[in-house]
């Protein structure tokens, strides 16, 4: 074969490789039935596409006589990809089993391209699996339970031979072949000190940027600019501090760190590609609603434009949505933030243009003033109370907000009163266990907040001050009918 250093190949051009091995130093094959499920998404979401790249594969090049190939970055991507065609070739070699027995069932693989194709892939996938050896116990045990997943996947009617097809033929590679180890090394290394630096929204941003479509080019790199305007810090706070915070909760989910394996809750549904299943259809017709209504003459009379009406906990809308909808609560959490310090401050009596009630302005007051506000534990509990009254304004606006800023400030900071130290794992688990932010999210009305139950304290529940003392929290519990 012809040199394949900086060459983009085919998977099945990568599969033909007949000296690809595995080091002994590589670590073991992690990938699991998640990987899996996006994989076989992907084939099917991106199928309509003339090609789809699959990421790298770096190789080292022994000086053997056999020239070998070994996988350096990649190995997971490509191990799994051979188990799928390896379980391709075993179902085809069943048809031909059974045509031959007179069985006459009829034949998944019509197409004599694609028979030819999977026979010339049998020999080379065959005999690096009868040659490689793997260390590890973990690698053979997911090499099996991976295989027996998408032997039962391939052998599914909706992966006909469209999918095979794109499969072999449209998903590439793009290869890499060093000769000196320690170059390998350092340029694995580096693609994965990339990786690692990868924060989660970067990882959104990336997957987002793919899913939109042709015609809206221009528009794409609109929210590529107005994303990389934003200080990564601040778009990092936005999603850990309150999207993830207010989606978990509201399923009834933990939600302490923001990590790459949360960002599948921020993907959802591409609507051009997408199924009409009744659950999207609500999500379609306002997508196209809000764009047909912009895009009329009359905008260019009356100036007005229609946002579109997003949720904090709504299915995400991939693509262009999503970019808007990040930007939309970017700016809606700083409005709210920034006007919780100004009225805290004395600057206003008024939040989102609401006269709030001089109890709900003493509690913004106490909250950025009081001694200990500076604390771990206390800036936990104020997350907790920010969640809840972002969350609550998101659903219903500025309507009962002055009430509704008590009962955030009784929920929440009854962990702190209650709490000698809070933590991480002390704030999660008091909303899981009293979830005003599910009560929210279940509410058809303010008013059915009333009948959550905010018990009132007693001294002996105390545990932040243990010497008894009262401190500006406490005055506001006492002040509120709350403490006893």
């Amino acid at each position: 074969m012809k040199s394949i250093n900086n060459q983009v190949l085919t998977v099945r051009q990568l599969l033909a490789i007949e000296r690809l091995a595995i080091p002994a130093y590589q670590r073991p094959y992690r990938w699991g039935a998640k990987n899996i499920s996006d994989l076989f998404t992907d084939l099917a979401t991106h199928q309509e596409k003339s090609a789809y790249r699959l990421g790298s594969v770096v190789f080292h090049q022994q000086t053997d006589a056999a020239k070998t190939l070994d996988i350096v970055d990649g190995q997971q991507r490509t191990l799994t990809l051979m188990l799928t065609v390896k379980a391709l070739i075993e179902l085809l070699d069943e048809e031909n089993e059974e045509s031959n027995s007179g069985e006459g069932r009829p034949s998944r693989f019509q197409r004599q391209d694609l028979r030819q194709q999977l026979r010339e892939l049998k020999d080379p996938i065959y005999a690096f699996m009868n040659r490689q050896h793997f260390p590890s116990r973990d690698s053979e045990h997911n090499l099996r339970r991976n295989y027996l997943d998408l032997r039962r996947l391939v052998a599914r009617p909706e992966f006909d031979e469209k999918q095979i097809d794109f499969l072999l033929n449209r998903c590439q590679v793009v290869c890499f072949v060093l000769q000196n180890i320690s170059e390998a090394f350092q340029f694995f290394d580096s693609q994965n000190a990339r990786g690692r630096d990868l924060a989660p929204h970067d990882l959104l941003k990336a997957f987002h940027l793919r899913e939109f479509p042709e015609h809206e080019a221009t528009l794409k790199a609109d929210a590529v600019a107005h994303w990389e305007s934003l200080p990564s810090d601040k778009l990092a706070n936005l999603f850990a501090l309150y999207l993830y915070r207010v989606r978990q909760w509201a399923e009834g989910k933990s939600a302490r760190y923001f990590g790459k394996g949360d960002v599948d809750l921020f993907k959802g549904v591409n609507l051009d590609r997408v199924a009409h299943f009744p659950y999207v259809e609500s999500l379609r017709i306002t997508h196209h609603f809000v764009d047909e209504y912009n895009s009329q003459y009359q905008r260019k009379i009356d100036s007005q434009r229609m946002e579109f009406p997003f949720h904090l906990d709504q299915m995400i809308i991939n693509g262009r949505r999503f970019f808007e909808m990040m930007e939309y609560y970017h700016k809606r959490v700083a409005a709210i933030v920034g006007e919780e310090s100004d009225t805290a401050q004395g600057q206003s009596t008024t939040l989102l243009g609401e006269e709030l009630a001089p109890m709900a302005l003493d509690i913004l007051k106490t909250l950025s003033s009081y001694e200990r506000r500076h604390r771990t534990g206390d800036r936990y509990v104020r997350a907790m109370f920010d969640c809840a009254l972002i969350f609550y304004i998101d659903k219903f606006g500025s309507k009962g907000l002055s009430l509704a800023i008590e009962k955030c400030f009784i929920w929440a900071y009854r962990c702190r009163i209650r709490q000698k130290v809070v933590q991480l794992a002390t704030m999660d688990n008091y909303v899981l266990e009293h979830n005003f932010i599910r009560a929210i999210r279940d509410a058809r009305l303010p008013g059915d907040l009333h009948g959550f139950p905010f018990p009132s304290m007693s001294r002996r529940e105390n545990k932040n001050n243990p010497n008894g003392s009262e401190d500006e929290l406490i005055g506001l519990f006492k002040k509120m009918k709350y403490y006893e």
